[in-house]
């Protein structure tokens, strides 16, 4: 298990900065190689795919339920077969350590 998925994400209201670019990827380089920071530096995503429905819609529950432990939600698209997943801190409109702190935690759930 990776250090960032042993951690817990922290309230965030606002008030602290998001994360800069270097920071941000010192933190991408801690997750699967799948994830992507945007341009803009404001979020963070992921395309997962899978064999049928089903199997998306059960990583779906399981990414749900870690969504709701660590009390920081993702932005989803899915369809029959894909899910892509974004994170990103909109109290303070770009990324935070929560942010990859999820990604990490969505590294572990199989995929299969």
């Amino acid at each position: 298990m990776s250090a960032l998925a042993d951690r817990k994400c922290k309230p965030c209201d606002g008030g602290t900065a998001p994360l800069t670019r270097a920071e941000s990827q010192k933190y991408l380089a801690q997750v699967s190689s799948a994830w992507a920071v945007s341009a803009d530096n404001k979020t963070l995503h992921r395309e997962f795919t899978f064999k049928d429905f089903y199997r998306t819609m059960s990583f779906v529950n399981a990414l749900a339920h870690v969504a709701n432990i660590e009390d920081h939600h993702p932005d989803l698209e899915v369809g029959y077969n894909h899910c892509r997943v974004t994170f990103t801190t909109h109290a303070i409109h770009g990324l935070s350590e929560n942010d990859f702190v999820c990604a990490a935690k969505l590294d572990l759930i199989p995929l299969s």
